[in-house]
């Protein structure tokens, strides 16, 4: 019901509605794109005048849209790159003729695909500055990679913002900037660091700079990096000097200055500048140790002075390393260490360790004793991972009858050569997500993400989104006739479209009523009004009818000359006719026409009159609802969703169709209990597990219950399942196999993944109908190689939809479900859960419960309804004296009942 909503919605032409009901399909239904294909031009011509946040839900959903329909862009630019990168140089020139049009034959961009990219450019000037981040986002996911530099200057324009805005546009540049650095190089001084920036702000500046930097802008760059250094920010100092490592491992032509540079900082008084350049230093030096023994020799005389334990550490390891080229020092140093070895922090001693390990190997004269020495200390150390390297080392260096095969290779695994470490920036992994979301700031999967698929290798069919335009052509020809009669218009434009039907369909006027297919929206917009004036509609149909008549009366006339002798007889009992929708569209063709006439003569001398004597506010009401009609502008319709037939007119008392009084008594005050499905109001963060990582040889699953309207049923609970790859190989054809169910149980499985990459994650979606019962559904996840048997069990409060009521109304479902259908307990409340706050807070969070308003204090009442059969759960919590409260549930559902007392008792008396 409420998809059929959004898609009534979605063809709304104003751009009041688009942005909300964007939002709500993005909350309801984002996986329906069926209902946006034929939207999707409307939406993106519409989208400059959408207000801003209506602007960047539209984009966003646009975006993800736009990866399912339309092919990549961006293999243009690789074939390109792959044809003229290295030139064939035998090649003759036809052959290059022919390679060239294939290269122009591989792509060519939907239409759709360049009005979608040509209708988002303008927003790059908004003033919002999320707009332009939405619209950025755009451009680098789905525009050609020559046109997606554009967004760079509007990106640089946002960091004149607050530094909220600031944080959020350089974490976006930065991941950017390490694929494409060509789009920000020109704004380089840009990025340069202010001394009033805070510190994230100085650090993503840096970040930046560091990315862009390459030999043409290097030296500039150093210079400004030396600035840094001697910042009082120590944690951006030490930032700087990453950077600066960074820099002298991406362009080897400045490494020996960045080197020099760095060994310079090691007499810097600061502790943590020098720690950092220790640090930063060991790992330049494993890309080229043979050339840099009397670095190490510096470094090994700061050991004294150094006191921060990682680069304590880092010179030990590159002491213990590259022992071999300095064979007088390292001994001294492990006999300095020794000395200091129970005071050391954890990971020191594990160097001390380490150090005394190789150089047992290496150089066992002079070091045998000491090693044993340290090794003994480490024997009887507090840290079982000091105690286990301990044992690990002795066995493997030191020879003994217990001693494995192992001890034989003991130098080729303390000495074997290791790889040098990379220098990456922090944002390389982020491009995973998509720009401008929180997952992208947090580096995390946030709750409520949906990933950008990937580009199709085939585009789907373009026609889907094609639009009839019959509709226009009738709106067009009654404005033509329109047109032809200036002097009769009078009344609204939509009381002349039911003129116009009048005339074209003899039948249809006839009986006085609208064309249904037509005119839906008139007659929708009648019985909207209806709702509060039964007398109102009664005038306002009367003044329609004598409207319509009158200007058709001249036709009427000429065809037949005898109806006004009938006419004048059947008047007097007009109210006959008015008795029932029966017999008005039950009589003959001669008296419905002679009822006609004989009201358009009547009500021709009386038509004002009546007029003023009817509600003049239900009279605007009905001509202002129709007034747009020809726009299209109405949100909802009844005729959409309830079969309400033709209505039929009826000249002294209106008289509604039976469908239609159905209808109208729903939405009466003072008819039965209004009960409705309301939003939920806590939506609960615990995941269950489905399948545990060892078990699922590397695949692990978590779900949990999101309280959202299922999309696959009614009576389904949606279930979101979290499928993560937590190996370091692909794994393919994720699905479900084979389903154990119980009885009447049934299942809404999610689509197979085809490839789901190491490391990584993705949410899908289930629908599970529980037959309100607390069984467990099992059934078999499978991959490509295994299947693994799993679960899933839900908590009672998950088998609830929240309902929304009054008092009242609740009082008296109450006073039915009285005796078998109610049970109670007296529980002990804990003082901190004695507020209404927190035990609506308490109690929804344990269950899916709607609030209902209370007047008293002391009670408070909620309700609820089961999702498979829609039974009514009312929950009362009645606060007694002495700390203790009434728990009492009401339903028919006794089962259910009694589970969730059980459940709800422990939430209000435990803290």
């Amino acid at each position: 019901m409420l998809i059929e909503v959004i898609e009534k919605l979605l063809k709304d032409r104003s751009t009041l509605v688009a942005g909300s009901v964007v939002m709500a399909f993005e909350e309801v239904c984002p996986d329906r794109i069926d209902l946006i294909h034929k939207n999707y031009r409307k939406l993106c011509n519409l989208l400059v005048d959408v207000e801003e946040w209506g602007q960047i839900v539209i984009i966003h959903m646009l975006t993800r849209y736009a990866r399912t329909q339309f092919v990549s862009p961006w293999k243009t630019d690789e074939n390109v790159e792959e044809e003229y990168n290295e030139n064939n140089f035998y090649e003759s020139d036809e052959e290059q003729k022919e390679k060239d049009q294939k290269v122009k034959k591989n792509y060519a961009m939907d239409p759709d695909h360049r009005l979608l990219l040509r209708n988002t450019k303008p927003l790059l000037q908004s003033r919002n500055a999320a707009v332009v981040m939405a619209v950025a986002q755009l451009y680098w996911h789905l525009a050609p990679k020559s046109e997606a530099g554009i967004i760079s200057k509007s990106l640089v324009r946002l960091l004149r913002s607050n530094r909220e805005v600031q944080y959020i546009v350089l974490q976006n540049i930065a991941t950017m900037s390490i694929q494409r650095k060509g789009m920000f190089e020109p704004y380089l001084k840009s990025f340069y660091v202010r001394s009033t920036d805070p510190t994230m702000i100085k650090t993503l500046k840096l970040e930046i700079m560091t990315n862009l930097a390459n030999e043409a802008n290097i030296s500039t760059l150093l210079r400004e990096f030396q600035t840094y250094v001697k910042s009082q920010d120590k944690q951006f100092a030490a930032a700087t000097i990453q950077a600066i490592g960074r820099c002298a491992t991406n362009i080897t032509e400045v490494t020996d200055t960045c080197l020099n540079g760095l060994v310079c900082l090691l007499s810097n008084r600061d502790e943590i500048v020098v720690a950092e350049s220790v640090v930063v230093i060991k790992k330049l030096l494993q890309t080229q140790p043979a050339h840099h023994g009397e670095i190490i020799k510096h470094m090994a005389k700061l050991l004294d002075n150094i006191t921060v334990p990682v680069a304590r550490a880092s010179i030990l390891w590159l002491i213990g390393e590259y022992c071999e080229r300095v064979p007088k020092i390292a001994p001294d140093v492990l006999r300095k260490t020794a000395k200091s070895f129970i005071n050391e922090d954890d990971l020191v001693k594990l160097q001390i360790l380490n150090l005394g390990a190789k150089l047992y190997l290496t150089n066992s004269k002079q070091t045998k004793l000491l090693t044993q020495y340290v090794l003994n200390l480490g024997k009887y150390d507090q840290s079982y991972d000091i105690r286990d390297r301990t044992r690990f080392i002795r066995q493997l260096i030191v020879p003994n009858e217990k001693s494995g095969a192992l001890s034989k290779y003991a130098k080729k695994i303390f000495l074997a050569q290791k790889p040098a470490p990379l220098l990456e920036s922090p944002f390389k992994d982020r491009d995973h997500f998509q720009l401008g979301t929180l997952s992208h700031t947090l580096n995390s999967r946030a709750t409520g993400y949906l990933e950008l698929s990937d580009w199709p290798e085939v585009a789907p069919d373009p026609a889907v989104r094609n639009v009839e335009v019959a509709e226009s052509s009738k709106e067009w020809t009654a404005v033509l006739k329109k047109t032809q009669k200036p002097t009769e218009k009078f009344y609204s434009e939509s009381e002349e479209e039911e003129e116009d039907s009048a005339s074209t369909s003899a039948s249809d006027s006839e009986s006085g009523s609208e064309s249904e297919k037509e005119h839906k929206e008139e007659s929708s917009g009648e019985e909207s009004s209806g709702s509060s004036s039964s007398t109102g509609i009664s005038s306002d149909s009367e003044s329609e009818e004598t409207t319509a008549k009158k200007t058709s009366g001249a036709a009427e006339e000429s065809d037949s000359g005898d109806i006004k002798k009938k006419a004048k007889g059947i008047s007097k009992s007009r109210s006959t006719f008015s008795s029932s929708d029966t017999e008005s569209s039950s009589s003959d063709e001669s008296s419905s026409n002679s009822k006609s006439e004989s009201d358009s003569n009547s009500d021709s001398d009386t038509g004002k009159s009546r007029n003023a004597t009817s509600s003049k506010k239900g009279e605007k009401t009905v001509q202002d609802r129709k007034a747009p009609n020809k726009q299209d502008v109405f949100l909802l319709d009844l005729d959409d969703f309830y079969p309400v037939t033709t209505p039929v007119a009826v000249p002294a008392s209106a008289v509604l169709s039976p469908s239609l009084t159905a209808d109208l008594e729903g939405l009466s005050l003072s008819g039965s209990s209004v009960i409705d499905v309301t939003t939920q109001v806590f939506v609960p963060t615990k995941t269950h597990e489905m399948l545990h990582r060892m078990t699922g040889k590397g695949l692990s699953a978590h779900y949990q219950f999101s309280r959202q309207p299922c999309i696959f049923g009614d009576r389904m609970v949606s279930v979101q399942v979290t499928l993560t790859n937590t190996t370091d190989q692909k794994i393919d054809n994720i699905h479900i196999g084979e389903k154990k169910l119980p009885p009447g149980m049934r299942m809404h499985e999610f689509n197979p993944i085809e490839c789901l990459d190491p490391e990584r994650s993705v949410t899908v979606s289930m629908g599970i109908d529980f037959c309100d019962s607390t069984q467990t559904a099992s059934f078999q996840l499978c991959t490509k190689d295994d299947h693994f048997s799993v679960s899933i069990q839900p908590p009672v409060g998950e088998l609830l939809l929240p309902v929304t009521m009054s008092e009242k109304d609740f009082k008296k479902e109450q006073g039915m479900l009285t005796g078998m259908n109610e049970t109670s307990a007296t529980i002990n409340v804990a003082p901190q859960n004695s507020t209404g706050r927190v035990i609506i807070e308490r109690l929804m969070k344990a269950a899916n419960l709607g609030v209902v308003p209370s007047g008293q204090d002391k009670i408070h009442r909620f309700a609820a309804k089961t999702v498979h059969s829609g039974s009514l759960m009312l929950v009362t919590v009645e606060l007694k004296e002495s700390s203790t409260a009434q728990l009492i549930i009401n339903t028919e559902k006794t089962v259910i009942g009694s589970v969730l007392l059980r459940e709800l008792k422990p939430v209000l008396s435990q803290g």
